[in-house]
């Protein structure tokens, strides 16, 4: 205890002593203009009756611009990390001490001598300016010089693709922190005027189309892609230049995941293949379109995973008052409490229960009253809910209609469900009962004093579910990798951007509403088994093969995002539409939901198929249980999120 009060002593003391020693520096400069200035007022010939003056005021002068300096905090900073943002302040505190020293000389001047002429205070002012602030930034520019010798040679000399705000952060810290290891050696960028422009003294080479040949000109160790909003076409073009040189690529992510962060060198990461999938980057105000977060209490159940987990990150950051994180599996609740805990000052809740749970749920409610719900939590892998239907009926369908009573009686404001492309024209169990969750959404109207909607999305990229993480291990284990046919299309959504979107489209919910998320083109699977293969840096059909397993029972060869029946209107946000149909008769959904109850509880799963169907409004459809069902041999583990 003692060693660490001596510590703590010592730190003290230096850092009054950092403190005093750049408000002496002040002083000095604060006097040696005050004394330039009456020099050039009178053309280095200062009359007679002025000679005393300086002497006599100079002390008044110093000391009024410190008071001012110290009351703005000056001295609490290190001038090496001087910013655009403490000039301003510097313009502030030069102002504010040249009004306080006029006010001071104008109330009380020397006796004998004349009053300090107002050319002196304003040239004073002037050159206090611009000794104050330079002084700093020569510090600032002596500290960023490049190193020379020995640390220039150990380090990576990169080229920064983007001559835009990000590379221009990036390309600053580099040269401020010397231990990051980079040397920026030249920028590429698209606009042509920029070709021989510097940025912090590093020069514009050219365009991207000069890539290769900078490549093949200069040593460059590494490329770094600093253009979050740059669509996957050109990270492409970028990472292929980059493989035919053997040069390392590593880029800053995209926009949405940048929405919560800043830009800097940590950020960097290597290329990922939703990075070069082409897809125009999502552009979303969240600011703007999720006001109605605003202080408010904010339930994500479902939060440990990927969706909810990202929907907690994006939530918290929007100015909540409270988020209430709900699931069942106690690790991955603590994972995100940890990060999200550590970020900001939000009141966090964490609730280990489980959505089917109608004690434990009615008490979350009763305890945390929350105003708006996301209801993520769901059971999505379409194998193991085949050989798992009465979980899949409980945990999809029963647990969301349960979640939207409790939602009504409570009086929550929003209530959103995450839907799936799977839910379309349905062929498996899992598609089946999303399915029956839409239904349930689109049976709370607005009357209800809830605003209900249900978003509908396909594929999101690295989720729990999805077939990125299968073709990394299977990559990493020396492949094969596995795909189902060679014309296998998909559509594919980053997290970060679904979970924008969702947002966005909750605030327009009017109730009962199912939105549809527009997920661009879709992506042949074949074609991004290709692309994970060479981001790996191996080539695919020699050294790691992929193989053609065939398409699974009930597995569709293209996925839709409307059913049959369903009209298609825009919202006022682009990348959102409305899906509106027929509604289901209200006791035939409630018959059904009866019915698939009492068989969760009996554990029967002998004909479910003969009440999810016709509580569908679809009537007979194929069997999703039983010999022939889907799910009823081995089938390999592939997830579809």
């Amino acid at each position: 205890m003692n060693d660490l009060i001596d510590r703590q002593g010592l730190w003290a003391a230096r850092a009054l002593a950092h403190r005093l020693a750049q408000a002496s520096v002040d002083a000095v400069l604060v006097a040696l203009s005050y004394w330039l200035a009456f020099e050039l007022r009178f053309d280095y010939s200062v009359p007679h009756r002025f000679d005393s003056l300086y002497g006599k005021t100079v002390a008044i002068v110093v000391v009024a611009n410190l008071v001012v300096f110290f009351g703005l905090r000056f001295y609490t900073k290190w001038w090496r990390f001087t910013s655009l943002r403490d000039l301003q302040m510097i313009v502030v505190g030069v102002v504010l001490g040249g009004f306080l020293v006029t006010t001071v000389l104008s109330i009380w001047h020397p006796a004998h001598s004349p009053a300090v002429p107002r050319g002196v205070l304003f040239i004073d002012l002037l050159l206090t300016l611009l000794t104050v602030g330079g002084a700093r930034f020569v510090v600032r520019s002596v500290m960023e010089r490049p190193p020379t010798g020995q640390l220039v040679a150990s380090g990576r000399r990169v080229l920064v693709c983007g001559a835009g705000e990000a590379g221009n952060i990036l390309i600053r810290e580099m040269q401020r922190n010397r231990t990051l290891g980079y040397i920026p050696v030249g920028i590429i960028d698209d606009d042509p005027r920029k070709r021989g422009l510097r940025v912090h003294g590093v020069k514009t080479r050219g365009t991207r189309r000069d890539l290769s040949n900078i490549l093949r000109e200069h040593r460059v160790d590494e490329v770094i892609i600093a253009m979050p909003s740059a669509p996957g076409s050109i990270r492409q073009e970028i990472v292929e230049a980059c493989r035919q040189f053997g040069v390392k690529c590593t880029t800053l992510p995209g926009l949405p995941e940048l929405i919560t962060g800043e830009v800097n060198v940590r950020r960097l990461r290597e290329v990922r293949v939703e990075d070069v999938l082409g897809r125009a980057p999502v552009e979303v105000d969240l600011a703007k379109v999720a006001r109605y977060l605003n202080g408010r209490t904010v339930m994500v159940t479902g939060a440990g995973g990927s969706i909810g987990s990202e929907l907690c990150r994006q939530v918290i950051a929007l100015g909540v008052r409270r988020l209430v994180m709900v699931d069942h599996s106690e690790n991955n609740l603590f994972e995100i409490d940890l990060e999200l805990r550590s970020h900001g000052t939000t009141s966090i809740a964490t609730v280990i229960g489980d959505c089917k749970d109608a004690a434990s749920m009615e008490m979350c409610f009763r305890e945390h009253r929350p105003q708006i719900v996301f209801h993520a939590a769901a059971y999505k892998h379409v194998p193991m809910m085949e050989l798992n239907p009465l979980q899949a009926v409980a945990n999809n369908a029963l647990a969301t209609n349960l979640m939207a009573e409790l939602s009504e009686r409570f009086g929550v404001e929003r209530f959103c469900l995450i839907s799936t492309d799977k839910a379309v024209e349905p062929k498996t169990v899992m598609g089946a009962t999303k399915a029956l969750a839409e239904r349930v959404i689109e049976s709370r109207v607005a009357s209800s004093g809830t605003r209900f909607a249900a978003v509908r999305f396909g594929n999101v990229l690295g989720s729990s579910g999805s077939v990125l993480p299968i073709f990394r291990r299977q990559i990493a284990a020396g492949g094969p990798v596995t795909v189902t046919h060679p014309e296998m299309t998909r559509f594919f959504m980053t997290i970060p951007e679904a979970v924008q979107l969702v947002l966005e489209a909750t605030g327009i919910a009017e109730g009962g509403d199912i939105f549809v998320l527009d997920m661009g083109e879709p992506v042949r699977i074949l074609d991004l088994a290709k692309r994970m293969i060479e981001l790996s840096g191996q080539q695919p059909g020699r050294e790691i093969l992929i193989e053609i397993s065939g398409i699974r029972p009930g597995e569709r060869l293209h996925e839709e995002l409307f059913n049959v029946d369903e009209e298609v209107t825009p919202t006022r946000y682009g990348k959102v539409m409305r899906a509106t149909r027929p509604q289901l008769a209200p006791e035939q959904l409630r018959r059904g939901l009866d019915e698939l109850r009492r068989r969760v509880d009996a554990r029967d799963d002998l004909g479910l198929d003969e009440v999810i169907w016709p509580t569908l409004g679809l009537g007979r459809g194929r069997r999703l249980v039983g010999e022939d069902a889907p799910g009823s041999e081995h089938i390999p583990m592939e997830g579809e999120g």
